[in-house]
């Protein structure tokens, strides 16, 4: 009777053993703005591939070739860490670029020599804006540590690609923002956001990107 009493103690603690445990793997599933950058920098990446791709083909100019070249070569490292730790945290990556992304790819397939030059700078001059913004926002407001951690190693690189377009759109006669990814009055000096209707391709893929807290990557108001 004792033996039975025991076992029926022993079984208890183990059951109350396993409950912390539950709760904290429960616990563990990253918060919606850590899902969201996961998934919105994935697509940044599947677009930038894409567009680095276009550019070694179709550029003219030889600095578009190199840069876009470079863009295959960062952004296909940074979603290899991207999927291993999207993996680990059990979220599921979109196959595909969003739609907007999407229709600048095909706008620029469509293009050829220098107005293809042109508009591919514009183009990835918006997307690394906004991937500059999504990506602070997710240091700023992410609670994941390895996603926030993602974040803080692909912020300079993503302002190192952004800094190479500002210098290549001034060589092509391209406008930049006024307003920088880092929040700085950039060289250009102009508010217009580019030649042609060039769509940003928007990194969170639904338009409605909220800033990061504490920058002001919001646009300044126009100039009378």
């Amino acid at each position: 009777m004792l033996g039975i009493k025991r076992l029926g103690l022993l079984a208890a603690l183990v059951v109350v053993g396993l409950a912390p445990a539950a709760a904290a793997q429960a616990a563990a599933q990253p918060s919606t703005q850590d899902t969201q950058y996961l998934q919105a920098v994935h697509q940044v990446n599947l677009f930038e591939i894409t567009a680095g791709n276009l550019a070694q083909q179709k550029g003219q100019n030889q600095q578009v070739k190199d840069l876009g070249k470079m863009f295959v070569t960062d952004h296909t490292q940074l979603d290899q860490t991207v999927q291993s730790t999207a993996q680990q945290l059990n979220v599921q990556l979109p196959a595909d670029p969003t739609a907007d992304q999407q229709k600048v790819l095909d706008k620029l397939n469509g293009l050829n020599g220098a107005q293809f030059d042109k508009e591919w700078v514009t183009a990835q001059l918006a997307g690394h804006v906004q991937a500059i913004q999504a990506t602070q926002t997710e240091i700023s407001q992410g609670s994941e540590q390895s996603v926030v951690q993602l974040a803080q190693d692909a912020l300079p690189v993503l302002q190192a690609h952004y800094d190479a377009l500002v210098a290549l759109a001034q060589t092509l006669g391209v406008p930049v923002p006024q307003t920088s990814a880092s929040g700085t009055p950039s060289p250009g000096g102009t508010t217009s956001p580019g030649t042609g209707d060039t769509e940003s391709p928007a990194p969170g893929g639904n338009g409605t990107e909220e800033p990061a807290p504490g920058t002001t990557e919001t646009p300044e108001p126009a100039q009378s």
